[in-house]
């Protein structure tokens, strides 16, 4: 899953949410220098990308995605899962997108001095340009997409090429999301509770 996701499975405290957002950005071992709430979050969001990586229904869209395509269609998934959640959004959350998304840069903000450098880098241009919020609109995913494969040492052009991808089996990703978040999101929930137990 990507950012929005991630943020929104941590939803219920700022803290959290920051937690949420890390595991992108430290090591395997990194949550040890952080507060117990943020770091269950940092080994959280990799149990939520294992179970997504190996879920069935996520494999079979993977399976959409043309030869030589397929290495980066988990990436692309991602991130165009977040717009489908967007999409969805009023379906899973009370609390409206824009209000949840103002609040996670808030609580980034607040948190700043603690980010890793390469996130404490990005952080303006990311609240600037409403990263999270862009999601919205499949004009988001493209521009998302783009900017990861100019990050690319090489074949950056698949990556981009499985904007096409997503285009060409929109419904068929869309109706497969819609079977698999409510699995991940009972997930993320027990998961959670054992660590609240350990």
């Amino acid at each position: 899953m990507n950012y929005l996701a991630h943020i929104y499975l941590a939803r219920h405290s700022e803290a959290a949410m920051v937690g949420a957002m890390l595991g992108d950005f430290v090591k395997a071992n990194g949550g040890d220098h952080y507060a117990p709430e943020i770091a269950n979050e940092i080994a959280l969001h990799r149990f939520i990308d294992s179970f997504t990586d190996s879920h069935p229904i996520v494999t079979e869209a993977k399976s959409l995605f043309t030869e030589g395509r397929r290495r980066y269609a988990g990436i692309v998934l991602d991130v165009f899962y977040d717009h489908i959640l967007s999409q969805r959004w009023d379906e899973y959350c009370e609390e409206p997108r824009a209000e949840l998304i103002e609040r996670f840069y808030g609580a980034l903000a607040a948190h700043e001095e603690q980010l890793p450098d390469r996130l404490r880098e990005i952080l303006p241009k990311l609240i600037k340009q409403d990263w999270l919020g862009a999601y919205g609109d499949f004009s988001g995913v493209e521009l998302a997409l783009t900017r990861m494969s100019d990050r690319l040492s090489r074949n950056g052009h698949l990556l981009r090429e499985g904007i096409g991808e997503v285009q060409q089996h929109y419904e068929a990703i869309a109706a497969g999301f819609d079977r698999f978040f409510p699995e991940l999101v009972k997930f993320t929930y027990q998961r959670r509770r054992q660590f609240s137990v350990a």
